[in-house]
């Protein structure tokens, strides 16, 4: 078929049209006598240290210059006035012609106040400015790389709005079992999610040739960092999307023998949210002290939980009463009653109890809550946003989601919370003498830089059969679910050893019958193994070197965690938490 015979659904009229349409709107902004732009030698400090104000509305009539002034005006009302300025810049130098200093004035509010035009301006109009830059650079730089960059946020923007109509938020991309088998338009190779480097070469010659540019550069590299920054994008979806991919592949590549994992079926009705808000609860067998389980429950209640089901291991009056009557809270004391209810004996190991009453809340909590996670009263769910949002990005056919654990960095003291979290050491990406470089002394002992689990904690959906809710996994029948996703960007902030004496009080208990057990056939080089040596031939000297360089909260340690992108420091207050739950103000 010609060119001249092609059919052109989308623009009737062609190119010429398309054209004609683009330059329609390019008509030049008229002045009326005595209106101007400011000089190009005008006063850009006098003018940084007023606000945007108003005109009144009759002031829109005496030309085009004025209307489009008062308009932009409008939107930026009580802001810096250099972002007005750069607005009506943006405005003129669109048409076709414009005052002959106007690039050059645009240029010069740049390259002496983008640090304010950064802090203050919004990204609308960011993104104007990389436009202009393409139109009306000085330099090649500025133009490929400003004509780049508003070719993609311009394309994204099309194709973003078009995916919305999809039902999926900006944020939840697509699962692998849905990929349609049509070919891309004009014959395109489709990206590959295993071996593509369309994305990466994208960004980063961007990023490049943006460098290479003085004036453009802080407004290029902030957008730039912006847009990998977000988890709204393509390149955050098809970086979820690759990890699942590969972690399939893992799968598939592992022996039956080895995997010895079951795949459950997601029914529509069970994938699909009770409400248009996911419901989540967590579940919870402890015999904390009063203090620490409402800490727990506000915290949890706080950022958005639908239902708690707390398990009292043994009696606690003052914890029922607290709890007592409040709809979000479900109290379960274990006394013999309930054991005998079941016509069974109290289970010996606290691990078996955990995991029994965990899986008895998952058989209640359907058409409850959409997922439920078997967490302890020392972790708390750290998410920069709400974990009902999270949770929207999570494959239909998951069974089941995996969170990875943060570590709390200790303080001297019992008598605040920890403010600073530690990620783990295997994460991906991580440089494999990072272990030794934030902990040279004892990290070739302590998996990770972690005293505690390393696994994280798991969510599973209720109404989905024989399903065990365990410690770290969701198991049938002795099978581990294998579907089972990961939720980026959330955390179990675990208080593991958030200071000296909970650490030292807590050391036995771990040492006989928790994390801290050596256990047969455990490799020489094991946390167990170094306390125990510690304790024994060097008591409380020895115990305070290892917890002040793996726990305790300092500078030089922060300093090395950031070093490799290992410290987090969430939103995290349970105290204002506790306030707002149940009133409880703590003195101090």
């Amino acid at each position: 078929m010609s060119r001249e015979n092609a059919p052109n659904p989308a623009y009737p009229d062609g190119l010429d049209g398309i054209l004609d349409q683009m330059n329609a709107r390019r008509a030049p902004l008229r002045f009326a006598p005595g209106e101007a732009l400011p000089p190009l030698d005008c006063d850009l400090e006098t003018l940084a240290q007023t606000r945007v104000k108003l005109p009144p509305s009759s002031t829109k009539a005496r030309s085009d210059h004025a209307r489009k002034s008062w308009e932009i005006a409008q939107e930026l009302e009580g802001q810096n006035a250099l972002l007005h300025l750069n607005g009506l810049l943006i405005a003129h130098l669109r048409k076709r012609t414009h005052p002959e200093h106007t690039a050059a004035l645009f240029q010069r509010l740049w390259a002496e106040h983008a640090d304010l035009l950064l802090r203050d301006m919004d990204l609308r109009w960011k993104v104007s400015s990389l436009t202009t830059f393409g139109d009306h650079g000085t330099t090649t730089a500025q133009r490929s790389a400003g004509m780049g960059l508003s070719t993609l946020f311009g394309m994204m923007k099309l194709y973003e709005s078009e995916r919305l109509f999809s039902g999926r938020d900006p944020d939840r991309p697509f699962t692998l079992d849905g990929r349609a088998k049509a070919p891309l338009p004009l014959e395109m190779n489709a990206f590959s999610l295993t071996d593509g480097g369309l994305d990466v070469n994208t960004l980063g010659r961007l990023w490049e040739e943006a460098d290479k540019d003085d004036v453009i550069r802080p407004l290029a590299h902030d957008m730039l960092q912006r847009l990998i920054d977000d988890p709204g994008t393509v390149f955050r979806r098809l970086h979820r999307l690759r990890a699942r991919k590969l972690r399939r592949m893992e799968q598939n590549a592992t022996p039956d023998a080895a995997k010895a994992g079951i795949t459950l079926d997601v029914p529509k009705d069970v994938a699909e949210p009770l409400t248009k808000t996911i419901k989540w609860g967590v579940v919870c067998t402890t015999n904390a002290p009063l203090l620490e389980v409402a800490r727990f429950v506000a915290h949890h209640i706080d950022i958005g939980a639908t239902h708690i089901y707390l398990f009292l291991d043994t009696p606690d009056p003052d914890v029922s009463g607290l709890l007592q009557g409040n709809p979000r809270v479900t109290v379960t004391t274990c006394d013999d009653q309930y054991w005998s209810g079941f016509g069974k004996a109290r289970p010996e190991a606290h691990q078996l109890r955990q995991a029994f009453n965990a899986t008895h809340a998952l058989r209640q909590a359907k058409g409850v809550v959409d997922w439920l996670g078997h967490i302890d009263t020392d972790e708390f769910i750290l998410s920069p946003k709400k974990l009902s949002t999270a949770l929207k990005t999570v494959p239909d056919d998951s069974a089941a989601i995996r969170i990875f654990p943060a570590e709390a960095l200790a303080l001297p003291t019992e008598d605040a919370m920890p403010r600073h979290f530690k990620l783990s050491t295997t994460g991906p990406g991580i440089a494999k003498t990072a272990i030794h470089d934030v902990y040279p002394t004892f990290g070739s002992y302590v998996r990770g830089g972690f005293l505690s689990h390393l696994a994280g904690k798991v969510f599973a959906r209720p109404g989905l059969g024989d399903v065990r809710l365990a410690i770290h996994r969701a198991r049938v029948k002795g099978q581990d679910v294998v579907n089972t996703s990961v939720l980026d960007n959330v955390h179990i902030g675990h208080l593991h050893a958030p200071d000296w004496t909970t650490f030292v009080s807590k050391l036995t208990f771990r040492q006989t019958k928790g994390s801290y057990r050596v256990k047969d056939g455990q490799e020489a080089k094991s946390v167990g193994r170094l306390l125990a040596y510690l304790n024994d031939e060097e008591g409380e000297e020895g115990l305070r070197l290892f917890f002040e360089e793996i726990c305790l909260d300092t500078p030089d340690l922060r300093t090395r965690l950031k070093r490799h992108n290992l410290l987090l420091t969430p939103r995290f207050d349970p105290n204002t938490s506790l306030q707002k739950v149940f009133g409880i103000t703590l003195s101090d």
